[in-house]
């Protein structure tokens, strides 16, 4: 005879709700350091500190996650971005 295990497996609420979606912010060579940075701020909400992290990550490393949320959420976030000249996804 065999025991029967069940294995439960811990979900988080941000799962359950959908907020596993994420804006990905890439590098290209039209826009500035400080385009950049202030558009995060402004369609984002990050401290200034947060957005020149990111602005630097993109430069470095060609893309960074810069949101993540809910679509509903999310997409005009990213639809503002694209209206302000950066290339984002929402993956």
């Amino acid at each position: 005879m065999s025991t029967k295990e069940e294995v439960l497996e811990e979900v988080s609420v941000e799962e359950l709700l959908g907020n596993n979606n994420e804006i990905i912010l890439f590098n290209d060579d039209v826009n500035t350091f400080d385009h950049v940075i202030e558009t995060l701020i402004r369609v984002c909400n990050h401290e200034a500190l947060q957005a020149e992290q990111c602005a630097l990550l993109v430069h470095y490393k060609g893309k960074c996650t810069v949101k993540t949320g809910s679509m509903k959420e999310l997409v005009p976030m990213c639809s503002a971005l694209l209206d302000a000249g950066l290339s984002a996804e929402i993956q």
